[in-house]
This record gives structure tokens, C-alpha cells and sequence, in this order.
């Protein structure tokens, strides 16, 4: 059930779960009626179209109720992080229209999260387990079975700290020794069977340098974080549903820890668990998708073809589309796996409003107008789109030779082909009524091997708009083109889904338990060798040629296009982004 609420920040209307619950606390006044949330990412990869759920949820939601989103990098594990995805993460959260109140990270916390779990060591809540991490596991026992206390779990309380304190020094072997939080080993919540709390790495951390060589793990470090910054509201996805006792848990005792008096149900954060966005054809793991980039499957993080935010704003999506689509999937507490094809509309139905209308031919014939004024060149001008009345318009020029699709012509026609053929009659856009010759040896041209080469027609030179003629009747279709001699030779990428089964991640992990094979080699059986096609012998209105980089377009009768940052004046290249209209897919 979704609640009609009346908020200072927000107009009456239909609110989703997480916000139903958000207006609860403000309304009783938790956390000082502050509003504080963040976002999380570990700095390891390219944000992905998964993130951005997350992204407007998180800087959605306060925004939306006069709050503040802090950016939190999650950077515990200097093995796999990297400056270049922290900036890559700002820059695809700012191009997605969101602001932050700050960044922050959770090495700003490692000094004060040292020194709660010194006191945890002290209070009897952690000790040092010396055991291997084969051991520990065998020794957490199952779901439907306790676990068992490891040996070492009674040990001094001095000596775990000292142990502790030799586990940042720098001389300890990683795996040798861990900090495990003391809670119950019988406990239904497998999480609750003494976690580990620290491991030694050693190893120099990007941002802290050599001052540390135990690293807090996940679960002992996001909670406190989000205790230490002020957040109030800790909103995640579903996978972290299991954690949110340990959550809970940790945050008490860093309260406790920080002598923060009162109430214990208020002034702390709160977890709130929704579902991930999941779509078909498509496979969202930051540790998969740096294969592909590694193995030169996709060229970068960027490519068109991957569900990176980067990739798909080189693909042509705009911010508001993949906010559109978020907003029509909405938020639920179970997981489904979301048709592509929704994100597809979407997009369609964004950049219906936004894309400026341009003349490209990706399959040329040529089209020779015998009658026409041969030296001619006439200037006519095009709407930019005709869904925005402030879009402008642009100037295409006409002249005797175009190039026309090649399916726009059938030499041997069918009453039903509204295109052009021996004696067809078409209008081209913005000009002209054209008509063929009924004889096809007088309006085809063929090369030794019997293909098509030029096309010729009549051309009536009194039917263009504003002209006697331009209101005559015909059955044929309008069709597209450009000027032969005002046009340029582009280069137009057209991408399919990268893989050809609709749930990837799990056909590769069950081919991966089949094969005994991992990571690329696991994965090849399922990618498409035709996701990607070039086609050089494609031409394009002048006018396209000359727009910046990712610049939102239509090829009238094709598609949406954008302009590809490796695209030139000289040398035009443009993405296929989506379709007109929804393609037929047999199910």
C-alpha cells in the first residue's frame, strides 16, 4: 500500500515505502528531525545501471524532504582500488543531476574504528582467532546446524589486544591471525556467529599510506561509518537484509563506546532494504565487467555495449531516461529481473522530446533527379524537432544527385511497397514529389554482377512546400535523403545485447560448476559475436557533422543516434542508441 502524505518539501502525493517510513521518523521526530543519508560505492569499478537506482534513491530521497546525500567512498580494500574510479564515480552522479553535501570515505574513520574495536577487545565484544579461514568456516557450522566456539575465543582480554595491536605492525603474515567480534556462535543469524571484524593485509593504503596494515572488513566498518557521519537513514539493497541485525547490533555498541546517552532507539541510523534493479541480456558485477575490459572483450569501461552509467551515456541515453525508467520499475522488497526493453521505452520516449532531427542514410543507393537543374543547390529548412517548439531549425541542401536507403527502392515491386520503384511515386522530406520511370531499364542502373548502383527519376519541380503543387495527393511513402554532393561520409556503430541468454549471471555460474572453468573462459560461451557492427559506408547531412560530442539525435526513419566522443568534423561517428519503435521479438 502506497500513502498520501503532505510534506514543506514535496506536493501531495503517492509515495513509495522507504519515504513512507522516512516521513514517519521525521514526523516523531527521530534523529532531531534531521534527514541524512549517503551513498556508498566501493571504488573499485565504473558505477553501473544498477547504482543509479541506488544513486536516486539515496540522493532522491533527501533532496525530496530537505535533507542532505553524502558521498562515501567505501574504501577498505586497497587491493582493488583506485583514484580513477573515484572520480569516474563523481562524474557519472553529477552527469545523473545529483549534488553531494560531501565526500567522505571510510579511511577518514580507520583511526576511530581502531579504537572502538580496542574497546570492544576490552569490554569482552572481540577477540583474536588464530585459526586458518577454513578452520573458522567449518567451524560457523550451517543454518540448520550451531556453530562451535573457536579455541582461542575465551582468551585474555589483554592478551587479544596485544595480539591486535601486533596485527597492524606490519611483520604479522596476512591470514594468520583475525579480530572476530564475540556474539553467538548458536545464533539462528549465520552473521551473528562471531564475524570477523579486522584481517591483516599489509599493504599501503591509497589514501593513508603505511600507517596501516589491518583493514576493517565490510559489516564492522558501514554501520559505524554511517554512525560516525551522522547518517540517518541507511538505505540498501536486499542482500543486505541478512546483515541488518549485525548492523543494528554494531551500531549499539559504537554508541555505547562514544558515551552517546539516551534513548537508544534514537539519534542512531537505520536500515532500509529495497530491490535491486536487475535486467535481462545483462550482467551487472563490477568484478566481471573489469574482465571483459581486461580481456579486450568491450573496448574500456565505457563502451556502448556495457550497463556502465558511462557506457550508457556514450550510448545516447540521457540522465532524465534512466531516471524515467527507475521511476516506472519503482521500488519493491523482492527481486525481479527487469525486461531491457522497459529501459528501452523509456529512452524512446525521452529522447522523442530532446533529439534533433537529422538526415542519414546507412545503406546509400544512389538517386539521379533527371530533371532537375543539374549545378542547382537549394537550401531547405529542417525543424530540429518537432515535439519542441523552441528547438530551432537547421539548413539541408538539395541538389540533382541524393542518396536514398536502399530499401527505400524494390525493382520489382508489390502493390502493397509504398516506397519507390517503376512507376512509384514518393515525397522526399522537406522537398520534392519524385517519380519513376515505369520502365525499369529507364530507372535503374546495375554493375556487372546485377546490383543496383543508381536510380533515376522525374522530379515535380512544382510540388515543393509552399508551391501550387506541394498538396497533390500521392500513395507512396516520404522518405529520407541526402545530397550527394552536401553530405558526409560517417562511421555508424549499431550494438545489440552483449550477451544472447537472458540471464547471464547465472548461466555462467552454472557453467562455471558444469566446466570447472572461471572467469573469461566461462563466460565466452554466452557473448554475442554480432553485438557490435561498423559500418563505414553510411552519409550524413552536413548539419550532424558539425555537433559536439554525445549530442542526442534521430535519423528520421532509422533510430536515435548520439554523437561518439571519437567522432570529428571530418571524420563523423555516431551510436545507435534505440529504435523508433519497439523490434518484434519472438518469445
Amino acid at each position: 500500500m502506497e500513502e498520501i502524505v503532505k510534506t514543506e518539501n514535496t506536493e501531495k502525493k503517492s509515495l513509495n515505502f522507504i519515504e513512507q517510513r522516512v516521513v514517519k521518523d521525521l514526523e516523531e521526530g527521530k534523529n532531531g528531525r534531521r534527514l541524512q543519508t549517503r551513498f556508498p560505492p566501493e571504488p573499485n569499478g565504473y558505477l553501473h545501471i544498477g547504482h543509479a537506482k541506488a544513486i536516486a534513491m539515496d540522493f532522491g530521497i533527501a533532496k525530496k524532504f530537505g535533507g542532505v546525500c553524502n558521498l562515501r567512498m567505501d574504501d577498505t580494500n586497497p587491493q582493488k582500488e583506485d583514484t580513477e574510479y573515484v572520480e569516474a564515480i563523481e562524474r557519472d552522479i553529477k552527469w545523473l543531476g545529483f549534488e553531494w553535501g560531501k565526500v567522505c570515505y571510510a579511511s577518514d574513520y580507520f583511526q576511530d574504528l581502531w579504537d572502538f574495536a580496542e574497546w570492544c577487545i576490552l569490554q569482552g565484544k572481540a577477540y583474536v582467532d588464530e585459526q586458518t579461514s577454513e578452520e573458522i568456516a567449518a567451524q560457523k557450522g550451517t543454518p540448520t546446524e550451531p556453530g562451535t566456539n573457536s579455541i582461542y575465543r575465551d582468551r585474555p582480554a589483554e592478551e587479544s589486544l596485544r595480539l591486535f595491536r601486533e596485527m597492524n605492525s606490519g611483520k604479522m603474515e596476512p591470514g594468520k591471525m583475525v579480530l572476530r567480534a564475540k556474539i553467538d556462535m548458536t545464533s539462528p543469524n549465520m552473521h551473528f556467529r562471531d564475524p570477523i571484524m579486522y584481517r591483516v593485509l599489509n599493504m599501503p593504503h591509497w589514501r593513508t599510506g603505511s600507517k596501516w596494515n589491518a583493514y576493517p572488513m565490510y559489516d564492522f566498518t558501514h554501520g559505524q561509518s554511517d554512525y560516525l557521519e551522522g547518517v540517518t537513514h541507511s538505505i540498501c539493497t536486499l542482500e543486505f537484509v541478512p546483515h541488518h541485525e549485525l548492523y543494528d547490533l554494531f551500531v549499539t555498541w559504537i554508541k555505547e563506546w562514544h558515551g552517546d546517552e539516551g534513548d537508544m532507539e534514537d539519534n542512531r541510523p537505520r536500515q532500509f532494504e529495497f530491490n535491486k534493479l536487475n535486467l535481462n541480456y545483462t550482467l551487472m558485477s563490477k568484478r566481471n565487467l573489469l574482465i571483459l575490459t581486461k580481456e579486450g572483450v568491450v573496448n574500456g569501461w565505457d563502451d556502448p555495449r556495457m550497463p556502465t552509467i558511462c557506457g550508457i551515456r556514450r550510448r545516447g541515453y540521457s540522465p532524465q531516461a534512466i531516471l524515467n525508467f527507475i521511476d516506472k520499475i519503482g521500488y519493491t522488497t523482492f527481486d525481479a529481473l527487469n525486461d531491457i526493453k522497459l529501459m528501452e521505452a523509456a529512452c524512446r520516449e525521452d529522447l522523442n522530446t530532446r533529439a534533433i532531427r537529422v538526415n542519414a542514410v546507412v545503406d546509400p543507393v544512389k538517386l539521379i533527379l533527371d530533371n532537375y537543374p543539374e549545378g542547382k543547390v537549394e537550401e531547405m529548412e529542417a525543424v530540429n524537432n518537432p515535439e519542441d517548439e523552441n528547438s530551432g531549425t537547421h539548413v539541408i541542401r538539395f541538389s540533382r544527385d541524393l542518396y536514398i536507403e536502399r530499401s527505400d527502392f524494390m525493382e520489382e515491386p508489390d502493390k502493397k511497397f509504398m516506397r519507390l520503384g517503376p512507376g512509384k511515386e514518393v515525397r522526399l522530406k522537406n522537398g520534392y514529389i519524385i517519380k519513376c520511370d515505369e520502365d525499369p531499364a529507364k530507372c535503374i542502373e546495375k554493375d556487372a554482377e546485377g546490383n543496383i548502383v543508381c536510380i533515376h527519376a522525374e522530379c515535380d519541380l512544382e510540388s515543393k512546400s509552399g508551391m501550387p503543387g506541394s498538396n497533390r495527393k500521392i500513395k507512396g511513402k516520404t522518405l529520407h535523403w541526402v545530397s550527394a554532393g552536401h553530405s558526409i561520409p560517417c562511421e555508424v556503430r549499431d550494438y545489440a545485447n552483449l550477451w544472447t541468454c537472458e540471464n547471464p549471471r547465472d548461466a555462467i555460474k552454472q557453467y562455471e560448476k558444469e566446466n570447472g572453468v572461471r572467469g573469461i573462459d566461462a563466460m565466452r560461451p554466452f557473448l554475442n559475436p554480432d553485438s557490435l557492427r561498423i559500418n563505414k559506408n553510411a552519409y550524413v547531412e552536413e548539419y550532424a557533422a558539425t555537433l559536439p560530442a554525445l549530442s542526442y539525435l534521430q535519423f528520421q526513419r532509422i533510430g536515435y543516434y548520439n554523437v561518439d566522443p571519437d567522432s570529428t568534423p571530418a571524420h563523423p561517428v555516431f551510436n545507435r542508441t534505440v529504435g523508433l519503435k519497439e523490434a518484434w521479438v519472438k518469445k
